[in-house]
């Protein structure tokens, strides 16, 4: 017995301490559910009215002050500083509404999810169920086809269309569901088996926390799975009056898109609700914004959500000048040339390594060990070496020959690899050029190093200590960093042309379709539109198969998954596998993961997996298998790692004549169509992994009797959580089932961390071709070598993560300072803050120096302020006092500047208020501060009524909005810039991601000097051209545009990406109704004159 063996019968597992706590909280449910079920439609609605009402109650004091705090704000005219102390005051005052909410929820719970229980036990017992119409009833019965309005009553019934397919309700929730849905509240992770009913169990809590009305987001994987679940689960909300909508039937920046998320609930995809935060961030008029604050989020397949899309950042991106210049084709065909010369050499190694391994001579092994090696550091997806390592006894004398040459930090490993073009290490996705590489590459008559990164360090001393002038020095330092800089391109393009040629295969890692290359999901099989691969390694795939090299773009905007759910006051998720993941989840998230038991027992067979020496054998094995299974009349689903197994799979079948279907990236649309057809008898599914998430596997009794659904893996995927999901289809609900894994030694996972124990293992049983091995030790032992990969994603995970954690501080103070100029709140205390660091920064450029003279010029500059003071003075008094005192001169000087403004453009709005007025809303009224004309756009009711001041307001914030875009937007072009150059640091020893940290650091610091000095400058300096009342014109009611932009998902830190078209889908309506038929609301009006007012 080991020491957690111990400790568990000590104090019990996790999961049984979970339960002990969950199972109380089903019981006080199941006790409110007896009491409620006799009440009336009616009653059961004003239960749920009651609870709002009750919630609301709970935090309305503080709801209360934070209104009478705003009101104080704008009727009162406050100081800055008494205006600061309010806005966190109100800051103060949402932490503490937060709290309390929670608070009163966790008391409601049992009533409420008794309420949703009995809603959804009454629509599966009822066609139809009458209850008294209200407004929210009546205006639902406009666009859906489930309520009726007859008289003063409204008629809900229990059939209703859901992803295209009409449903009746038969769901209510068990016990389990119960526990689930408790989980989900407390914002932790439920882990349920497939076909416990997730969706369902999301009701519970979504019902609960929407009742707050701050929002409720479920977030799910795939736009179907969005517009099925907001159709099939929203009449349940909607019957207790809950407004849902969801994203993915909305365009983006659209009154649509904001109508959806004002509504209640929220469905969409997490693609969507990144991209809308990324849409609002990049807005120029508050009605653009489309997000409420960031609430409550259940992400549906968070394991798929979290972990496998966490490292690929979601960017909007636009076209850059002379993006389209790259050297990709230029270099393709010296790259050919030297991956075919490197196949050539590798396979003669490979030949004569052989040979010498065969000879029976001591010194000519060793020899061919060495050989097998260098080999083995070439090409290490040639097939014949994979092969030939699958063989007994070869895969251990080349991992002790390694052994032998990487002793000393690889001090001998030149001494295999300087043969070769160049160095492959598959595990690190990593390849070198040799010094024979690079002069193969360079062309005659080039410079021999024009591949060759210089040491920029010891050339700059090189350069110092020349006799030359101060100028010259110079001269030749600008020469040899633009060299750097033009080698460096070079060099990075090449080695991407590399990577593509020796590492990325087609319909494995991606395909060609429409003359453009696609990344195929390693987890799903499903095409990843509008994602690229970064880092130009995608423009290098493109010119390597013959198609167009896509321009470069810059980004825009961009955030991580992580960092985008790390947002939300409380998150929760819910998956079929998420327990192998725990740590990441709660080390990134702090998301605890729960496993919720199953209402029945599952009763699947998971046997040990069968270990085949080659692919061949193993792919013969399963044709064998799947023939056996067939026979006995149960339906199969084979799981595959990639495209091309599952159609080298399906031709096997085909030469056998067994009907089948295949469901892999090439063939993604039919997804939903042959999931439903996968438990039928004998019908053969093959599917690329976690294909068909989210929709269920049903068994007929027929497929019951004969042993149920049967799984079989024809490869063991890198993660367990991969393969648990595969597991999961079969045994649903207590149905019989089947697993089985076919594993081979030459596959991927076997051949990169199988362990050297496992290789000894299989040569001592003296494993012969044909053999096969079933054995726990080995199942075990395949599953630690996918903890070992596990582990090693996560770090890349965990270090993606740490560069955006860079990123995602620089954002959040600069989306802060925005959304303040935006909405135009708190801009007043920003733009003081503002004003006191550019006084603080020219007193500290200046003080040190004691230089008066360039410190007034400076002021004069930036401030256009003539501070008057003496040197002595300024000698004297401390750098904080003379910042306060030049701050207090700024402050007066504006706002005397701004009430002469608002004094002189008056007249001119009163005149065109009264003569005018009906005809305009906004008025453009234009400023200048002598370089550049801005045109700010002014309410013109607001500002006659406030005599002027709200069109200081509107030029404060389109002056901030202006320098803050403009900024930023450069700032983001550096970083792409920089990270991409700090990964030269690996060459000189040092750590890349802490340079990145530390000179990200002084970037952000250089831009947010520049912003607050132009802001200030441009606030003091600025003044309006005009007088005469018929040069105001009236605003054109403008969106933001952003038709230009792209929007799409890199696969790697940095990265442009492009999108391709929207797909169009039909639109589903509710009932067409005629303009002179009689309203379905029931008013007795005319369409027309009801809800379809304002229709052509």
């Amino acid at each position: 017995m080991g020491f957690n063996d111990i400790l568990k019968s000590l104090f019990g597992n996790k999961s049984d301490r979970d339960l002990k706590e969950l199972l109380p909280i089903a019981s006080k449910v199941n006790v409110e559910w007896e009491k409620i079920k006799g009440v009336s439609h009616d009653e059961l609605r004003q239960i749920s009215a009651d609870l709002k009402a009750k919630i609301h109650a709970h935090v309305k004091e503080e709801e209360d002050e934070i209104a009478s705090l705003k009101a104080k704000v704008e009727n009162e005219k406050p100081s800055i500083e008494e205006r600061e102390e309010i806005y966190n005051r109100i800051d103060k005052l949402e932490e503490q509404i937060n709290t309390k909410l929670e608070d009163v929820l966790n008391e409601i719970l049992p009533l409420a999810f008794a309420v949703m229980k009995d809603t959804a036990r009454r629509f599966k017992e009822n066609k139809e169920i009458v209850v008294k119409a209200n407004d929210f009833d009546r205006d639902l019965a406009v666009t859906k086809d489930f309520v009726e309005i007859d008289g003063e009553d409204a008629v809900y019934f229990n059939s209703w269309l859901a992803g295209g397919n009409e449903v009746t309700w038969d769901m209510v929730h068990y016990d389990v569901q119960l526990i689930g849905g408790s989980v989900l509240h407390q914002g932790k992770i439920a882990e349920m088996a497939t076909g416990e009913g997730k969706t369902l169990v999301a009701t519970l809590p979504v019902f609960l926390n929407a009742l707050t009305g701050r929002g409720v987001h479920v977030v799910t994987v795939n736009d179907y799975l969005a517009k099925r679940d907001s159709e099939w689960m929203g009449p349940l909300y909607m019957f207790h009056g809950l407004s849902v909508d969801c994203i993915d039937k909305t365009e983006p920046n659209s009154p649509e898109r904001r109508k959806a998320y004002q509504a209640d609930i929220t469905f969409g995809t997490n693609n969507e609700f990144g991209f809308d935060y990324l849409r609002d961030n990049m807005a120029i008029h508050p009605e653009d914004l489309v997000q409420r604050k960031h609430h409550y989020a259940i992400v549906d397949e968070v394991d798929s959500v979290l972990i496998d899309d966490a490292r690929t950042p979601l960017i909007i991106s636009g076209p850059v000048p002379k993006g389209d210049i790259q050297m990709f084709d230029e270099y393709k065909p010296r790259v050919e040339k030297l991956v075919r010369m490197q196949r050539e050499l590798v396979a003669r190694i490979f030949t004569e390594a052989k040979t010498l391994l065969a000879s029976g001579d001591r010194k000519q092994e060793e020899q061919g060990a060495i050989l097998l090696l260098r080999a083995f550091k070439g090409l290490p997806k040639y097939k014949p070496l994979i092969k030939f390592l699958s063989e007994q006894g070869n895969k251990a004398t080349l991992v002790k020959t390694e052994n032998v040459y990487m002793q000393e930090n690889n001090r001998r490993m030149p001494e295999i690899t300087d043969e070769l073009y160049f160095v492959i290490d598959e595990k690190q996705n990593s390849i070198d050029l040799t010094d024979k590489g690079h002069d193969t590459i360079t062309a005659a008559g080039e410079d021999p190093n024009f591949f060759i990164l210089p040491d920029v360090g010891s050339e700059l001393a090189e350069i110092d200590k020349m006799n030359l002038t101060e100028e010259e020095k110079l001269e030749k330092k600008d020469q040899m960093v633009q060299s750097y800089a033009a080698k460096s391109e070079r060099v990075h393009t090449v080695n991407q042309l590399l990577k593509a040629y020796t590492l990325f295969e087609l319909d494995v890692e991606y395909v060609v379709i429409d003359n453009k290359v696609k990344i195929v999901d390693e987890q799903t099989g499903r095409i990843m539109e509008g994602r690229r691969y970064s880092d130009g390694l995608h423009q290098a795939i493109e010119a390597k198969e013959n198609v167009k090299v896509e321009a470069a773009t810059q980004t825009f905007a961009t955030i991580t998954l992580q960092n985008y759910f790390r947002m939300y006051h409380k998150l929760a998720g819910m998956t079929g596998t998420a327990e192998t993941e725990a740590g990441e989840f709660w080390d990134i998230y702090k998301l605890d993961v729960v496993v919720i038991p199953t209402n029945k027992p599952v009763i699947r067979k998971d046997a040990n997996d069968y270990v085949y020496k080659t692919k061949r054998e193993k792919y013969n094995a399963v044709i064998e298998e799947i023939t056996r299974l067939v026979g006995e009349g149960r339906p199969v689903l084979v799981g595959t790692t990639s495209v091309e197994v599952s159609e080298l799979l399906s031709r096997m079948l085909k030469l056998r004549g067994i009907k089948h279907n295949v469901l892999n990236a090439k063939l993604h649309q039919r997804e939903a169509d042959i999931v439903a057809e996968a438990g039928k008898s004998q019908v053969v599914t093959i599917a690329t992994n976690m294909a068909g998430r989210g929709t269920d596997i049903k068994l007929s009794p027929e497929v019951r009797a004969a042993g149920g659904l049967a799984i079989i893996g024809t490869e063991r995927h890198d993660s367990r959580r991969v393969d648990r999901q595969l597991r999961g289809r079969a045994g649903r609900q207590g149905d019989p089932g089947s697993s089985q894994f076919f594993v081979s030694l030459e596959d991927d996972l076997m051949r990169l961390f199988s362990s050297e124990r496992i290789i000894r293992v299989m040569d001592r049983l003296g494993h012969e071709e044909g053999d096969v091995i079933q054995h726990s030790m080995i199942t075990k032992s395949i599953e630690r070598a996918q903890r070992k990969v596990e582990e090693n994603n996560f770090g890349i995970r965990k270090r993606l993560l740490e560069y955006d954690d860079v990123m995602n501080s620089q954002r959040e103070v600069i989306y802060k300072k925005r959304r303040h100029a935006l909405l135009g709140e708190r801009i007043g205390v920003d733009i003081a803050n503002n004003m006191y660091d550019v006084c603080e920064t020219l007193v500290e450029e200046h003080k040190e120096a004691n230089d008066l003279e360039g410190f007034r010029m400076d002021v004069l500059k930036y401030l256009a302020v003539d501070f008057d003071i003496k040197e002595e003075d300024f000698q004297k008094t401390s750098a904080n006092n003379l910042t306060e005192r030049l701050y207090k001169e700024i402050r007066d000087t504006f706002s005397r500047k701004t009430e002469t403004i608002a004094k002189q453009a008056f007249p001119v709005i009163k005149n065109v208020f009264e003569q005018r007025g009906e005809m305009f809303k906004n008025i453009v009224v234009p400023f200048t501060d002598g370089k550049r004309a801005y045109n700010v756009v002014a309410n013109l009711e607001k500002t006659y009524k406030s005599e002027g001041e709200e069109l200081i307001r509107a030029y404060e914030k389109s002056i901030m909005l202006a320098h803050i875009d403009d900024a930023w937007k450069e700032h983001l072009r550096e970083m792409d810039d920089l990270k991409q150059s700090v990964q030269n640091a690996t060459y000189e020893q040092k750590d890349p991601l802490l340079i990145y940290k530390f000179e990200s650091f002084n970037l952000f610091k250089s831009m947010v000097d520049k912003i607050n000095k132009n802001v200030v400058s441009t606030l003091m300096k600025g003044q309006i051209p005009f007088e005469a009342p018929e040069e105001v014109k009236q605003a054109e009611e403008k969106r933001t545009d952003l038709s230009k932009m792209r929007t799409g998902r890199s696969d790697a830190p940095v990265a442009q990406t492009n999108q391709a078209p929207r797909k169009t889908e039909p639109v589903k309506v509710g009932p067409k109704v005629g303009r002179n038929d009689p309203c379905p609301c029931g008013s007795g009006k005319k369409y027309k004159n009801c809800h379809g007012k304002g229709e052509e």
